[in-house]
């Protein structure tokens, strides 16, 4: 494989605490490290969630500027994705940062199962996030989480509500939603680039499947999700030392693999993004 892999970082999310792993990032000042350190390690793209001051998701546009901005300035060109999540917020909360112009967010485009919870993403919600995303030239990254999901993406970029052809992340391993299975991310890679030809797309493996969804993206040719967020472990004995530990173990993939790592233009370059400031 030719075609350099984007390496995005997950840094802390709205599940993990400092009781399952002491090095999920909480605060402002610990998640700008934590993703300087990741950066230095080849990530290109840091995915971001905000906690309040008891460590509780939110959606508080206040603290989305103050950590995209730490990140500009301590990671210069790196891809800031911030997300509008349903566990962070609730309504149009959830695109309250959407204003503050980021390169990209996640956009969930329909419902399913989590653990112990209904993930809601309603029809007007995600149509009113899009819009906002269109206005603010922030390109989505689509968190596919069932099959259905691609094509309701495709339809919405055939309606104009997704600028840019959509850039898809098979999201496979959470509980109750799509297990991992290789017959299954093979059918969602066929039906993108069925859909929407040969564009780029994005896999994340959720826990021990981290790795397995790394290896399996990088192979293909897809681009990889790491970090905290999704799995506190390097093995099912030794907690995750930091994100950057869990960005060099799927840089050691694309080694192993002979597939080049993206640099920050090339990520931006593969992803139609606008230079950095």
């Amino acid at each position: 494989m030719t075609t350099p892999c984007i390496i995005c970082v997950a840094i802390t999310g709205s599940v993990p605490t400092k009781v399952d792993n002491p090095a999920v990032p909480i605060s402002v000042s610990e998640q700008v490290e934590s993703t300087h350190e990741a950066f230095e390690a080849g990530a290109t793209i840091a995915h971001c969630h905000v906690r309040d001051d008891d460590g509780k998701p939110t959606s508080d546009p206040t603290r989305f500027a103050n950590l995209k901005q730490g990140i500009e300035t301590h990671c210069p060109g790196m891809i800031v994705q911030l997300s509008t999540g349903g566990r962070s917020g609730a309504g149009l909360a959830r695109g309250g940062m959407l204003p503050l112009a980021p390169d990209m967010a996640s956009l969930s485009v329909g419902s399913n199962n989590f653990p112990t919870r209904v993930y809601e993403n309603p029809p007007e919600l995600i149509d009113w996030l899009a819009s906002e995303m269109v206005k603010y030239d922030v390109k989505p990254e689509i968190e596919a989480f069932d099959l259905s999901h691609i094509f309701r993406a495709v339809d919405m970029y055939r309606n104009g509500q997704i600028k840019d052809t959509p850039y898809v992340q098979f999201v496979m391993g959470v509980k109750n939603a799509m297990p991992v299975d290789r017959e299954v991310f093979d059918f969602y890679v066929h039906t993108v680039q069925r859909l929407l030809g040969d564009v780029p797309w994005c896999a994340a493996g959720i826990g021990a499947n981290q790795i397995v969804l790394n290896e399996w993206s990088v192979t293909a040719g897809g681009h990889v999700r790491t970090g905290l967020e999704d799995n506190v472990r390097l093995d099912h004995d030794t907690l995750a030392p930091s994100n950057a530990a869990l960005v060099k173990r799927a840089v050691e993939v694309c080694n192993r693999h002979s597939r080049p790592v993206a640099t920050v233009a090339d990520a931006r370059s593969i992803l139609g993004l606008r230079k950095a400031a």
